[in-house]
């Protein structure tokens, strides 16, 4: 026996066709065993099956938890199968709608309830990343003294988006996309259970692989588009005059239902961070194509393709540097072309300085050259400036012995002259080490060279 409150205080109408819910609505796991995929949180003796079990034999109270994961991937499943446990109230809050007042108001009802009539509640918050850190911590007493067990629900990184107090009160878990036979089977699933299609049409495998394709392992978008498919299928029988019993739902069905993939991106959260870090090493490891996928990812979901450009600017300096010079070049003149152009044609300005810098060899001596460099000057090491480099224009200076000494380069053959540059403790540190590629090759050899001019060798 469970108590199961829905938002507002409506129960459910008996006489509601069920038909008319949602598919994804409909086909709702009622226990962790109908629930696909997220087995690395689902084993036995886990906490979220004990949570889920409800059960209350055991001196380890349930525990809040966070559930962290991409959209689709069961999030409010798991909130709703957790709510189903004996002896619970399920309230459910949206962070985009919800405010200090509606959290207060729960957590007083929560109270009595425990204290009055034994019911632990369980308060789903989706979106909690949407709540401000007021907001959150309004949070903290109810879930720090278990008047309600909290299962919130995010697709963005909690370190980023939830306040630190109510991490450390909660188990954060993380969710992982569905792999493509978790959405398969779901989709089966769907089309034979009673709840579901309860068998009206088959499934061609060509329409079965298209819908499992296109939901990149998001489950709700993966029965949205089958009940879509299956309207259009229905709709083509009716229109042909045949029997819908034993019908399929064939490939052109689900490619009138959706013809485009998904594209699974947050510009603010660790989607961002995670697609432009592989872009850069997909850049830096000289795969074209794979740096050419990340930049379609980014352009399709929105991303400021400014922001992109500038990593670019970043990308030439650090991973290519003096193997090829134009590449800095190309990524400066396609930032600004971008800035001068606009989208969609600037895809075309940064897809060509991709494939430069993809192509281009690669060295980032130039930036272990400066990191060295600034680590001896955090060190302490080469404070003092030789003598006949320092300023000897103002008055005095050369009866400080500034200047005394110097050898102006163009008076010397090819003009390099010898004489030290660095700091005396510095004399013969090397912080550019060019690498055999690209242009750094030529440049090591007349590297070699100036230092033996410079310093005498």
């Amino acid at each position: 026996m469970f108590d199961f409150e829905y938002p507002g205080g409506q129960a459910p109408d008996a006489a509601r066709p069920r038909a008319r819910a949602p598919l994804a609505v409909r086909m709702r796991p009622r226990s962790v065993d109908e629930v696909v995929g997220q087995q690395h949180l689902l084993g036995d003796g886990s906490p979220l099956r004990r949570l889920a079990g409800g059960s209350s034999d055991s001196a380890a109270g349930p525990t809040s938890v966070i559930l962290w994961g991409p959209p689709g991937t069961g999030k409010t499943t798991l909130a709703h199968v957790i709510a189903r446990g004996p002896g619970r109230s399920f309230v459910e809050l949206s962070a985009i709608t919800a405010g200090v007042k509606d959290v207060r108001r729960v957590m007083d009802e929560a109270l009595t309830a425990r204290d009055l009539h034994g019911r632990t509640t369980v308060l789903f918050l989706d979106e909690i990343h949407r709540f401000t850190k007021a907001q959150q911590d309004a949070l903290l007493p109810g879930v720090e003294n278990r008047w309600v067990v909290l299962v919130a629900a995010t697709t963005e990184n909690p370190s980023f988006s939830v306040v630190s107090p109510l991490l450390s009160r909660s188990l954060l878990l993380t969710l992982q996309p569905l792999t493509d036979d978790d959405i398969r089977a779901l989709v089966e699933r769907a089309a034979a259970d009673p709840r579901g299609l309860d068998g009206a049409l088959d499934l061609a495998p060509e329409a079965l692989d298209h819908l499992v394709r296109l939901a990149s392992g998001d489950a709700r978008r993966a029965l949205t588009t089958l009940e879509a498919a299956a309207g259009v299928a229905l709709e083509r029988l009716e229109a042909e005059g045949g029997e819908a019993t034993g019908a399929t739902l064939e490939l052109p069905d689900a490619e009138r239902a959706i013809d485009a993939a998904a594209v699974r991106y947050d510009r603010a959260g660790d989607q961002h961070y995670d697609v432009i870090s592989a872009f850069i090493k997909s850049i830096r490891g000289s795969d074209v194509d794979a740096s050419m996928h990340y930049l379609a990812r980014m352009l399709e979901a929105g991303e400021d393709p400014r922001f992109i450009a500038r990593r670019l600017i970043i990308s030439a300096s650090e991973d290519i540097g003096m193997a090829d010079p134009t590449a800095l070049q190309t990524a400066v003149a396609a930032a600004q072309a971008v800035q001068l152009i606009g989208m969609p044609e600037g895809r075309i300005i940064l897809a060509e300085a991709v494939v430069h810098l993809a192509t281009a060899p690669k060295s980032n001596a130039s930036y272990q050259a400066i990191n060295a460099a600034i680590g001896d000057v955090r060190a302490g090491k080469g404070t003092i400036i030789p003598p006949h480099l320092r300023d000897a224009h103002y008055p005095g200076s050369k009866q400080l012995g500034h200047g005394k000494g110097y050898v102006y380069s163009h008076d010397e053959p090819h003009g390099v002259a010898q004489q030290q540059y660095p700091p005396d403790d510095l004399v013969g540190r090397n912080y550019y080490d060019p690498s055999g590629n690209g242009a750094e090759r030529d440049l090591a050899l007349r590297l070699e060279r100036l230092r033996g001019i410079i310093r005498g060798g």
